[in-house]
């Protein structure tokens, strides 16, 4: 496992907001560099062989206009793809639906940089109860998952080990991963009183052992 500050800090994280036809829809933008070629980090996303061993189990047609699903969490289609640069799918979990874009782009000492854009359409009072880091934090995890994966360490993703979430570093992890997201947040605009409020809250909802 990658050593959980180090991974923090080599994260990247913004917010903002974007005019769509249904309204204003909230922007979240998380982005890293890998120590690895633009050709195996698009494999790594892109091939069902390979996901599971740093996201989740993903079920479906993973092309242009195919219907995927992902084991346990959101389901979509893909609509747009151009490899090995990008691709960009609906983000359809709990009845709402919103959109992720994927870019890769090969960097000057020969790795890639990984970007992650989710827009959606966030009630307000949730947003006002959670703030970014409702999702912001699984993000997160899925950045910490590839980053070991690429590292050759671990088959399994860091959020589906119960043992490791449940632990000092997990714990560790998903509240530095918050207070990131806090600090994205003010940068944005939200005050911080109203900010750091909604981050206790998703800090609490990720470390909290279940039943406590």
């Amino acid at each position: 496992m990658i050593d959980a500050t180090t991974q923090i800090n080599a994260v990247r994280r913004q917010l903002g907001t974007r005019a769509l036809e249904a309204g204003e829809a909230r922007v979240m933008t998380i982005s890293q560099s890998y120590d690895a070629p633009l050709e195996d980090v698009w494999d790594a996303c892109t091939n069902p062989e390979r996901l599971p061993r740093w996201f989740a189990p993903v079920s479906g047609e993973l092309r242009l206009h195919g219907r995927y699903q992902v084991e346990g969490n959101a389901s979509g289609t893909v609509e747009r793809c151009d490899p090995p640069k990008s691709f960009a799918a609906t983000w359809e979990f709990g009845g709402e639906v919103s959109w992720i874009e994927v870019r890769l782009d090969p960097t000057d000492d020969g790795r890639t940089r990984f970007q992650l854009e989710h827009v959606a359409h966030v009630k307000e009072e949730f947003w006002l109860q959670y703030g970014p880091g409702a999702a912001g934090v699984g993000w997160d995890l899925a950045m910490l998952g590839l980053a070991s994966y690429l590292a050759g360490g671990g088959d399994a993703p860091p959020e589906q080990n119960a043992a490791w979430m449940g632990s000092d570093a997990g714990r560790e992890f998903a509240t530095a991963s918050s207070d990131r997201w806090y600090e994205a947040s003010v940068a944005a605009g939200t005050s911080p009183d109203e900010a750091r409020a909604a981050a206790d809250r998703t800090t609490a909802f990720y470390t909290t052992p279940p039943g406590a």
